[in-house]
């Protein structure tokens, strides 16, 4: 399956898309440039792991687009917390995050499943 037909990765693609865009005014370089890099981190290393040549290095780079879900989520919280984010849309962005990364739990999980099956 191609990288651009899978689910999680539209979602996380257009999830990045959104950060960039809500944060192209940010004054705040580091906070702008650390928030857009986890967001953008999901969808690149779901796109990198399903071009890799093993099940193996796909789910070893979908945990790594799991890890920045929840990077991108603490950022969010913060960003709430200290007012570059309103309350609205970073709930909808902490959703987001969640249901992307229990997506990738079910991904690992039915390649693992693929994985044993086979070996």
């Amino acid at each position: 399956m191609k990288f651009e037909d899978m689910e999680v990765w539209k979602r996380s693609a257009r999830l990045s898309a959104d950060l960039y865009k809500s944060f192209s005014d940010c004054r705040d370089f580091g906070f702008k440039d650390q928030i857009t890099r986890s967001g953008l981190s999901i969808p690149s290393n779901i796109a990198e792991g399903s071009e890799r040549s093993s099940g193996r290095d796909f789910i070893r780079f979908l945990q790594y687009a799991k890890g920045s879900c929840g990077e991108l989520r603490t950022q969010v919280y913060i960003g709430v917390d200290i007012g570059y984010i309103n309350k609205d849309q970073g709930s909808a962005w902490i959703r987001e995050t969640r249901e992307i990364s229990a997506m990738l739990v079910g991904f690992i999980n039915s390649i693992r499943k693929q994985l044993t099956t086979e070996g």
